[in-house]
């Protein structure tokens, strides 16, 4: 039986995205990334002073990966790019999908290996039109192809296994992975069949002990799987669309959900107010860090 917990977090920061996703977390400087998709944003918070800085983009973007001290790995509507942190300035990387105008970047991780795989969909969610790339030393392959809505993507601890999903379908997949490489080495399989279930698996992260967080669109959970595909914790948050869960604080033992208002009317919206907001569930974890991509 899965245990139901009520919300005992906070609000970290209580700008309401639109659309907020891919949280991530540099632990060299304790600070928070994630991205306002729709409103071309990516947000930073401090943890440590509380510090809180929107810099605005010049096109949608969804993913970041951390290069070093100096640089990020940004995924956006028109390919990859490398940020300056220090100046904003993007500096073009990799195509991805260059001949699909009509796409943007979606979820995505690192891998241990240090290669990236990101997804991407149509913008407006049309069928089947994304898929799930592995980039790697300035090379892009399409590993998985016919996905509607992307999202999932994360990693067991050791590398060998990926996930992800279609939210519109709600079938965590697994994969078995070249842990080396990071490219598949498999045919993936399904772990978890929710379909039946009120909303859809969208963003998770893989912990220590190879248990998945999964925040569940439309259901106002996150929700905790155990490696084999068991669902064994749900955690309430005040927002009806949790899309990313992502590792913070020093020792990764932290959560955060970004959440998003997409879609809601004005009655919806004022019946959960902070949806938009990034939220900590004020739990305990045994998390993991994203690891850097390698250049």
């Amino acid at each position: 039986m899965t245990d139901i917990h009520d919300f005992q977090g906070k609000i970290l920061c209580n700008t309401a995205s639109v659309l907020g996703e891919g949280p991530t977390y540099d632990p060299d400087t304790d600070t928070v990334w994630w991205f306002n998709i729709l409103g071309r944003e990516l947000h930073e918070l401090n943890l440590e002073t509380g510090k809180k800085d929107v810099h605005n983009l010049p096109m949608m973007a969804s993913v970041l990966a951390r290069v070093d001290a100096e640089r990020q790995l940004l995924a956006t509507e028109e390919g990859l790019f490398i940020r300056d942190i220090a100046t904003g300035a993007l500096t073009f990387y990799a195509a991805l999908e260059a001949d699909k105008p009509e796409n943007r970047s979606n979820d995505g991780r690192t891998h241990i290996s240090g290669a990236l795989w990101i997804s991407t969909m149509g913008k407006r969610a049309e069928m089947q039109a994304g898929a799930i790339y592995h980039v790697a030393s300035g090379r892009v392959t399409k590993i998985f192809d016919g996905i509607s809505i992307p999202n999932s993507i994360c990693f067991s601890p050791d590398g060998s296994f990926g996930y992800f999903t279609d939210t519109r379908i709600s079938r965590l997949m697994r994969v078995l992975v070249d842990p080396a490489t990071g490219l598949p080495a498999g045919e993936p399989t399904v772990l978890v069949d929710s379909m039946e279930d009120a909303g859809g698996i969208d963003g998770s992260v893989c912990d220590a002990d190879g248990y998945i967080w999964n925040a569940r669109w439309g259901s106002g959970f996150v929700d905790r799987y155990s490696p084999d595909g068991l669902r064994i914790e749900r955690y309430r948050v005040p927002a009806m669309q949790p899309s990313c869960p992502a590792f913070i604080g020093r020792n990764a033992d932290r959560l955060v959900v970004t959440t998003a208002w997409e879609g809601l009317d004005e009655s919806a919206r004022s019946m959960q107010p902070q949806a938009g907001a990034l939220m900590e569930l004020g739990i305990t974890v045994k998390g993991l860090f994203d690891p850097a991509f390698a250049i």
